[in-house]
């Protein structure tokens, strides 16, 4: 996930232009040697690929030329057509950026072969452009290698296939789930929790939210429990299922079932109090269309939301 482009975090369909992202986020850290989102699981690394700039990289490494952070500031770009248009056209603005450097007379070393002999340039003060020099070409040499595997047609990193290994085994992958409807069977007459907002959990905007009803005495629902339902389209094997939140502190699990209208009776992920970031480790061997989030207390508020929902 620390490479994970935003819309493929968010089961979008995926491109030259996810591979662009995703190289763009390896020359970052090469250049920083830092990734730029760390996080502490797998959903909230992918929500800050999907919200947040990257830091600029000169924060860091005051002796990267301007272009260079421009250009990976390009690839990295949350739209895919803000980004390079393909893999190639990257490469030609990395070439570039050299050929800038080579025009103002720093010496260029190229790793694959030792470079003929050259006249010393005169010493400069401030920073050593070394690194940078041998961090530029390095990016061109991976940008190349990406760009004739994309280019040649085989199948992209990004396409879920793991080439390490025999038949290209499948790589953990985000699913996408559709919050279908709410969940409210204990309901005095059973009723609906804003039903009409549950496709808002699964839009990929974090700015929009399925709220529950509002509650007079919290923590308590005045029933056991009421949910959001995601629909995954097929049965399914979950790793993860994940949620980000507005209103931390309420309890929840995540439950399962073969049918939108319930029951909901296999626990597959325990209750925990959930945090503006959470992820409920799915227990292995369950397969089913049908996941249930399912809150039991409101913690400190009297009414709680789920902004965005992922999973792999």
């Amino acid at each position: 996930s620390d490479y994970i482009a935003p819309e493929q975090a968010q089961g979008q369909r995926v491109d030259e232009h996810t591979d662009v992202y995703s190289l763009g986020v390896v020359l970052y850290e090469l250049l920083t040697t830092e990734v730029p989102f760390p996080g502490e699981n797998f959903v909230a690394v992918a929500m800050r690929h999907i919200n947040e700039p990257p830091p600029p990289i000169r924060d860091k490494r005051p002796d990267v030329p301007p272009r260079v952070e421009a250009a990976i500031q390009r690839a990295m770009a949350k739209r895919p057509e803000d980004r390079f248009a393909t893999m190639a056209e990257f490469c030609e603005e990395l070439e570039a950026c050299l050929g800038e450097l080579q025009a103002a007379g720093t010496q260029i070393v190229q790793p694959a072969y030792a470079p003929p002999r050259r006249a010393r340039t005169a010493r400069r003060r401030g920073p050593s452009p070394w690194p940078v020099l041998f961090a530029i070409a390095a990016l061109i040499a991976i940008g190349a290698v990406v760009a004739y595997v994309i280019l040649d047609g085989f199948p992209s990193v990004t396409h879920g296939k793991n080439h390490g290994s025999p038949g290209g085994s499948p790589v953990s992958a985000q699913i996408p789930l559709h919050a279908v409807t709410a969940y409210d069977p204990f309901g005095s007459p059973p009723g609906q929790e804003h039903n009409s907002q549950a496709p808002l959990a699964t839009d990929g905007q974090t700015s929009t939210a399925w709220t529950t009803e509002h509650y007079d005495d919290p923590p308590s629902l005045g029933k056991s429990g009421v949910g959001l339902i995601l629909d995954a389209d097929k049965p399914v094997q979950l790793n993860h299922l994940g949620f980000s939140t507005g209103t931390p502190g309420f309890t929840a699990e995540i439950e399962a079932g073969d049918s939108e209208s319930g029951p909901f009776t296999t626990v597959v992920g325990p209750s925990q109090v959930a945090s503006g970031q959470t992820q409920y480790d799915i227990a292995p061997g369950h397969t089913y269309r049908y996941y249930l989030i399912w809150i039991t207390s409101l913690g400190s508020h009297n009414q709680v939301e789920i902004n965005t929902v992922s999973a792999n």
